[in-house]
């Protein structure tokens, strides 16, 4: 089922319109998870950090022991290529892929011979200044690098953040806070977090167990050019109980102010305001 209202799909050497079929029974990434995906945004005919997710998602191919098969050039190219069948002011999920096709005699390892390759263009709005969310506690966790391929943006890890969230909706909140192996917080089911107190921004340092994203890299970039360091650091929950605002961090939205954590409530505060309005300004400069 397509993820937005209107879908164009590069496969086979060709732009096609819809949802169309990409992946055959027997492909290892149909019946042994060997995908990884990529998940970029065109908003107000702007593709910020474009580049960066096509990058990103070559070397989660790697990571997942598939060849990539496509330089970031020809990707980009071919995006604006299916961009141009959408109308100028749609926003779009730009999503770039690989699979597995061919197994190893005993099926587990994908073949580096060929690697299956598309890219799905949805027309999926962006949310409004005014979208918030809130969070809960969830009793699964993030895996390990040991555990996991936790370097890639895998379509195998995603059930793990699903069941995250469901729970979390399922107690009545837009979204789970998540713990590391160790028990401290790494990021929210479906993106990373931010938290500020008396002024000063933090965020869970990489260490591992969850995708460091391009997003959040753009925002402490942001802040650092704005004269505000982002301190990456081990962050409790308990810390986050105590911080005086909150927000997500993420491609698909790019700022979500968080308004509660459990039964602690959030102003949506100036510095979230000022992230997204930073953010914004600098994916208009970068054009």
């Amino acid at each position: 089922m397509a993820f937005g209202k209107r879908v164009r799909t590069w496969f086979d050497g060709t732009w096609h319109d819809g949802d169309v079929p990409i992946m055959r029974a027997a492909d290892h990434g149909s019946w042994q998870g060997s995908s990884v995906f990529d998940g970029a945004r065109r908003f107000e005919g702007l593709t910020p950090d474009l580049d960066r997710h096509c990058a990103r998602l070559n070397r989660s191919a790697e990571a997942l022991m598939l060849k990539p098969t496509v330089s970031v050039d020809r990707m980009l190219e071919l995006i604006a290529e299916g961009l141009e069948g959408f109308a100028p002011d749609d926003a779009i999920y730009i999503r770039p892929m690989y699979w597995g096709i061919h197994g190893s005699e005993l099926g587990l390892v994908p073949s580096r011979e060929e690697t299956g390759f598309a890219i799905c263009l949805e027309h999926v709005p962006m949310y409004g200044t005014d979208k918030t969310t809130t969070l809960t506690r969830t009793r699964f966790r993030r895996p390990v690098l040991e555990d996991a391929v936790c370097d890639a943006k895998a379509g195998c890890l995603y059930p793990n953040n699903a069941r995250m969230l469901a729970e979390a909706q399922q107690k009545g909140f837009g979204n789970a806070l998540v713990a590391d192996a160790m028990g401290n917080v790494a990021e929210s089911a479906t993106s990373n977090v931010f938290m500020v107190k008396d002024g000063e921004v933090f965020t869970p340092i990489a260490n591992g167990t969850f995708l460091s994203g391009i997003t959040r890299a753009r925002h402490i970039a942001n802040l650092a050019a704005d004269g505000q360091r982002v301190h990456e650091t081990v962050l409790t929950f308990d810390d986050f109980r105590d911080a005086d605002e909150v927000f997500l961090s993420g491609n698909l939205t790019k700022v979500t102010p968080v308004t509660a954590f459990d039964d602690r409530s959030y102003q949506v505060g100036p510095v979230t305001r000022r992230v997204r309005e930073m953010y914004w300004d600098w994916a208009r400069s970068a054009a």
